[in-house]
């Protein structure tokens, strides 16, 4: 029997390491971008409470309201990325 090279066993080793630990960092960049998606919803309710503010003052700035809109829709629109991305790479 013939043993094989010592650094081919080591390469062997890293791949199977890998192999095992593939899992573990799928659940990690999941539940990563899950708190991304907590990050979002948290940034979104403190934006719609402000435009709420802005809608009663006294006198309305309306850019401001204008400005605050936007913000929430492209919020809005990065939780829904988030929503997309973790269904297509990480299907159940």
């Amino acid at each position: 029997m013939k043993l094989p090279a010592f650094k081919d066993v080591l390469k062997m080793a890293k791949e199977k390491v890998d192999d095992a630990l593939a899992p573990v960092r799928a659940m990690r960049a999941k539940k990563q971008a899950e708190l991304e998606m907590a990050k979002l919803d948290e940034q979104i309710a403190t934006n719609e409470a402000k435009i709420h503010e802005l809608c009663c003052e006294k006198e309305i700035n309306f850019a401001n309201l204008i400005e605050m809109q936007d913000k929430l829709a492209l919020l809005e629109r990065k939780k829904k990325q988030y929503g997309k991305i973790l269904a297509e790479m990480f299907p159940d």
